[in-house]
């Protein structure tokens, strides 16, 4: 488990999607901007609003959603899905929390929004991702 998280891969092999919003996010040229990125990947769960990260960067609303998305090439919004989906990946991999759990601590508010997520970008729901993808070494719940 601990060489999977220490070995990154630059590109996926074969026709692999490339899942990580980091490797795909350009690192943004001003501080505000990267500070804005950091606290994200730091608190998924938190409230990103456009209207939250602008404040943080201070910045007007406008401004930092035009700003963001010229120095990333992704939305302020996708973004956040792109990190939030990412880290729920991640926990579906390592974890047998339930998938409502999961949701929550990814920041996606309900399970059904999660898997709305999953499809839209990964052609696949939350149950099917942690069937093909969960680690062996992860023991699943007994059921109560």
């Amino acid at each position: 488990m601990i060489a999977r998280h220490l070995v990154l891969f630059l590109r996926r092999p074969g026709n692999q999607s490339q899942f990580s919003a980091t490797l795909a996010a350009q690192q943004p040229g001003r501080e505000p901007l990267r500070e804005v990125q950091r606290l994200i990947v730091e608190d998924v769960a938190a409230e990103h609003s456009v209207e939250a990260m602008a404040a943080h960067a201070n910045m007007s609303p406008r401004h930092f959603a035009r700003a963001f998305r010229a120095e990333t090439g992704v939305t302020p919004a996708r973004y956040v899905e792109r990190v939030r989906l990412e880290a729920a990946r991640r926990r579906l991999e390592d974890s047998a929390e339930p998938i409502g759990a999961v949701a929550a601590a990814c920041g996606f508010g309900t399970p059904e929004t999660m898997r709305r997520v999953f499809l839209r970008a990964l052609q696949v729901g939350p149950a099917e991702y942690r069937r093909r993808f969960q680690s062996q070494t992860v023991q699943p719940r007994a059921a109560a």
